[in-house]
């Protein structure tokens, strides 16, 4: 494979991402308000309720807030890893997919420059957030606007590579809703984005057993300690399988000779 060919296909690949991306403001807007609002009012309601100001997710003491945070972040990794799933739908209705796979370069590389892309967009929204996040004392240590940056990169694929997999299962857009109901939603709620698992496991045992065997759990514990200069090797290696197993299952779902496209 020709280095120079492959760079500027991941590049052209890129910039048509970007410019999707730019000309559709209120993806960007809908992206930060989603989750802000969480930060906001969720964690507001959470304390007026429960009377719960402060939680230990390890070790140290934090606010609500400064604990929710990191799942946030994974909420909008997840979503945009689902509005990739749209896409890619609506360009295999429209034909530019087949144009895209046509290409003389092997397609898991065509396939691997869209999970791509899909992230590095993800991340522009997570720092977005994550700046914003400062006007409600989410103040993480400067360093580890550093250190979360490898983290959110692999969830950022993790749940690219689950919306590359989920496109090949989609035949309509109007089928999308089913995905926000049956994928986005349960794994949300169902890991530890909102409350620590102890919390879930008080609650209810089974649940909690789903909650341990949903990779989004570890997507977003990896970002929790990251975010603090810190390393959740259990959860790096978790995701980073979950990452290499949707993407596999992905490439092979867009095999011609398996799915007929």
């Amino acid at each position: 494979m020709n280095l120079a060919a492959s760079w500027y296909c991941f590049k052209g690949i890129l910039i048509r991402e970007f410019l999707r991306f730019i000309q559709q403001r209120s993806r960007f807007l809908s992206a930060l308000v989603r989750p802000l609002l969480w930060l906001i009012v969720f964690a507001a309601g959470f304390r007026a309720a429960l009377g719960i100001a402060i939680i230990e997710p390890y070790e140290t003491y934090i606010t609500y807030e400064t604990y929710i945070a990191p799942g946030l972040c994974c909420m909008i990794l997840l979503f945009n890893g689902m509005q990739s799933s749209l896409s890619m739908v609506y360009d295999r209705e429209m034909g530019s997919m087949r144009v895209l796979l046509m290409s003389p370069l092997p397609r898991p590389y065509l396939l691997l420059c869209k999970m791509v892309a899909t992230a590095l967009i993800s991340l522009t929204q997570v720092y977005a957030f994550l700046l914003i996040a400062l006007l409600v004392e989410v103040e993480p240590p400067l360093i580890g606007y550093l250190t979360v940056l490898p983290a959110l990169l692999l969830v950022a694929l993790l749940l690219s590579s689950l919306g590359l997999l989920l496109s090949t299962k989609i035949k309509q857009l109007e089928n999308f809703a089913g995905v926000m109901n049956f994928v986005i939603f349960p794994m949300f709620f169902l890991s530890s984005a909102l409350y620590p698992l102890w919390k879930m496991q008080e609650s209810s045992e089974w649940l909690y057993w789903i909650c341990t065997v949903n990779p989004f759990t570890y997507a977003v514990e990896l970002v929790r300690y990251a975010l603090y200069a810190e390393l959740q090797t259990e959860a790096m290696l978790i995701t980073m399988i979950a990452t290499v197993v949707f993407s596999l299952l992905a490439v092979t779902g867009f095999n011609p000779k398996k799915s007929g496209r």
